[in-house]
């Protein structure tokens, strides 16, 4: 698996190859995936806009463009997974999937239930602070929603290039799923599994907390069906790819609990 980005330094990095014909796009803290089969592309998550960048370079490499993507599916409906969704949508005509219980959100992607107030954790976490500020210079404030289809069920296989499987895990949103992908040991984790936490700064597995999570205690429930996957590798919604196997992310993120 290699690194690359647009220059030399690691600095410039904006994209970074985690599996077979599996791309990750790292903008700003926040991932979204490309998945390359013969079928075609599927786009796991939709970061922030200025995630498009990164997308260009990435398909660029293999002599693609965005309107060759032949679907996006969504962990979620956040802003920060739906940020180029509207211009994949308006400009290239991708057809959007999540589950039903993520449609509304999809459509209003500020407009979600959370524990706690979200001033606080900025008080509390001031490791927190570069990561929601370097999130909001990527165009998390200016994120417009989308119409996604609602047929994202959890165990039946997606009709996208890659046949993903979701999983549900629900708490950090109502709807939200996880997938994975046959054949590979790899799992889309999104915000149920993730390895830096932006609204603390901690790294590590963990869930997210509570100033984005609509059910904490759901949350950590949730993890017992990605444990179940088997996977080796968690791609996360957050923070750097782990390869040491779910079963060991989930122990640690049980034991870290909800901040």
């Amino acid at each position: 698996m290699g690194l690359r980005g647009a220059g030399t330094r690691a600095a410039k990095r904006v994209w970074q190859q985690v599996g077979e014909g599996v791309y990750r796009i790292d903008r700003a803290n926040v991932n979204c995936y490309v998945v390359v089969t013969p079928d075609g592309i599927t786009l796991v998550d939709a970061g922030l806009p200025d995630s498009y960048g990164g997308l260009r370079v990435v398909l660029a490499s293999f002599g693609a463009k965005p309107s060759d993507i032949d679907a996006v599916v969504l962990t979620h409906g956040h802003f920060d997974h739906v940020g180029m969704s509207a211009r994949l949508v308006h400009e290239h005509h991708v057809p959007h999937f999540v589950h039903e219980q993520d449609r509304r959100l999809a459509r209003h992607p500020y407009r979600y239930d959370h524990e706690a107030p979200r001033a606080g954790y900025l008080l509390r976490y001031p490791k927190a602070i570069p990561v929601i500020a370097g999130m909001a210079s990527a165009g998390a404030l200016s994120v417009r929603g989308i119409e996604a289809g609602g047929t994202v069920t959890p165990e039946q296989p997606l009709d996208v290039p890659g046949r993903l499987v979701p999983v549900a895990s629900p708490g950090h949103t109502y709807g939200h799923c996880g997938f994975t992908l046959p054949g590979s040991g790899i799992l889309f984790a999104g915000d149920a599994l993730v390895t830096l936490d932006p609204y603390t700064g901690e790294t590590g597995p963990r869930i997210v907390a509570k100033a984005a999570t609509a059910d904490s205690e759901r949350a950590l429930a949730s993890l017992d069906a990605l444990e179940a996957t088997g996977a080796q590798t968690v791609l996360p919604g957050h923070g750097e790819p782990w390869q040491q196997g779910v079963a060991s992310a989930v122990s640690a993120a049980r034991a870290v609990g909800a901040a």
